[in-house]
Order: structure tokens, then C-alpha cells, then sequence
């Protein structure tokens, strides 16, 4: 058994049946990912590492007044709701990692946080991480998705074994948004669990998520009464992931899909991994 098929197990089964879990890191692109992807969840992965890329804080600060913060304000207080949304689930704040990187902003430095990720990968002898798809939702969405990928291959290059299993989150279909959905890929779409929430797990989801208090207008519409899992496919991030308009170039979010296959290009050829990904 994969240890993608034994971490997925793990998460479908019932409450109180405590499979065993590999070594496993969460990787968001954002604190509350972790809640939105997998609230139910977490209580079942309070050994596992986990790493959010950026910091939640726009420098442009739009954000952050919403709040009467400053950017810098918005950042500290956002990595706080991240702490107490994983306490609740059994989670030491010594277990999350904060990449630092500026929202909106990973797109731009995929290449030092790929490097980054794949030295938390040996260093933590991790067999499987969850993360986000390539689906066109969000750039920094995007951009971990790359950077999780990138970082595996690097790490398998030298002999390291790490599967990677999908939340899901939100992207564009051909009519308009989808949030809690995968987009179709037949090579794993046939190993993918959808997971009913029962009221105490849909409580205990909108538990974690309401921690993120700045977040609460806009996870206001995302489900919270199922999760889906399923292995990674092979993405080619150098093609848009599908054939419409991205959901994220509707938003003033400073990034297009030709920009950013410009940029995973860049770093498949800085990190010498072009034709390996």
C-alpha cells in the first residue's frame, strides 16, 4: 500500500478507528487552507508537520485595513488564528512552519521555496504531503501546488520515496465557480473519496474554520459538509489546468495563467527539473 492510499485510508476512516498515518505535512498556500481542505480531519494528523507558504497578508494592505491593521499587523495576527485553529486540533505551534512569503507573492519565488520545502521534506523524513491541486483558483494555490511537486522531485532524485494526496478548494468550471470539487483526471479520479461529514465532524470543521476569524466573509460560501481526497496526478504546469478563463484572472490578484506557466518554466529550468515534472 502507497503511503498516499494509507494516509487516505486514514482520513476516510471513522471516528475512533485510528489508522496508522505516515509521516505527513500539510503544505497550505495560506493560513485557514488547512481548515477550509481538511477541519475534519486534523485531529487525525497531530503528528504531522505542517507548512504554510505564505503569510496571509497582501502588501498592497487592502486586507489588512479591512481590519485596522497594518500588513505587517495582519501577518502576526493571521499566524495566531493558524496556531489556534490547530491547538484545538492537538497541534503544537513547534509543528508549523511558516515559509514567509508575502501573499499573492508565491508565484514570484517558487524557486527558493521549492529549495526550502525540499530541505523540511528530509529534514522531517516525510512519506506523504497534502496539499492543494493546480486548478486555477488562486495563484498562491497554484504556486504550492507547483512547489510541493517541484520539491518531491527533487527529493525522490536523490532517493527519497514521498507521495502527494489533494484537498480540495475552489476554482473556475465552465459555468462559474466550484468550491469542494475536484477537476476531473482520469489517472486518479477512480481512487478519490468523498466523505460525508457527520454532524459532530461538520461541527468540528466549522470549529477550526471560525478560529480564522478574519476569513469569515470570505468562507462564508465554502462547504463544510464533506472532504475529498485523493491522490496527486501528474500536472503539467507549463499548460493552463483547464481550457476556460482561471478563477483567479476575474481577481485584481496581479497574476495571469500566461504569467505564471511563464514563471513555472523559469524554475523548472533554475531548479534543473525540466522534463522530470
Amino acid at each position: 500500500m502507497t503511503a498516499a492510499a494509507t494516509l487516505i485510508a486514514a482520513l476516510a476512516a471513522p471516528d475512533g478507528a485510528a489508522l496508522p498515518v505516515p509521516r505527513t505535512m500539510l503544505v497550505g498556500a495560506h493560513p485557514d487552507d488547512e481548515a477550509v481542505g481538511a477541519g475534519a480531519r486534523l485531529e487525525r494528523l497531530q503528528d504531522a508537520v505542517f507548512v504554510c507558504v505564505t503569510d496571509g497578508a497582501p502588501r498592497d494592505g487592502k486586507d489588512a485595513a479591512q481590519h485596522g491593521l497594518s500588513p505587517q499587523e495582519y501577518a502576526k495576527t493571521r499566524r495566531r488564528e493558524l496556531e489556534t485553529a490547530l491547538a484545538r486540533c492537538g497541534v503544537a505551534a513547534a509543528q508549523v512552519t511558516g515559509l514567509d512569503c508575502p501573499d499573492q507573492q508565491a508565484a514570484l519565488t517558487m524557486v527558493p521555496l521549492t529549495r526550502r520545502l525540499a530541505e523540511l521534506l528530509v529534514q522531517h523524513r516525510i512519506e506523504v504531503v497534502l496539499t492543494h491541486p493546480y486548478e486555477g483558483g488562486h495563484p498562491d494555490h497554484d504556486a504550492t501546488a507547483f512547489i510541493v511537486h517541484a520539491a518531491v522531485a527533487m527529493v525522490r532524485g536523490s532517493g527519497q520515496a514521498v507521495d502527494i494526496v489533494e484537498w480540495t478548494s475552489y476554482h473556475r468550471g465552465p459555468d462559474g465557480a466550484l468550491t469542494g470539487a475536484f477537476l476531473p483526471h482520469p489517472e486518479v479520479d477512480a481512487q478519490a473519496v468523498t466523505l460525508p461529514l457527520t454532524p459532530e465532524e461538520r461541527q468540528r470543521k466549522e470549529a477550526v474554520i471560525a478560529c480564522h476569524f478574519t476569513q469569515r466573509f470570505t468562507q462564508k460560501n465554502l462547504p463544510t459538509d464533506t472532504e475529498h481526497f485523493r491522490p496527486a496526478p501528474r500536472y503539467d504546469f507549463l499548460q493552463p489546468p483547464h481550457d476556460w478563463k482561471l478563477h483567479y484572472e476575474n481577481h485584481p490578484w496581479g497574476m495571469s495563467g500566461e504569467r505564471f506557466r511563464e514563471l513555472a518554466a523559469q524554475a523548472l529550468e533554475e531548479l534543473q527539473l525540466k522534463g522530470l515534472l
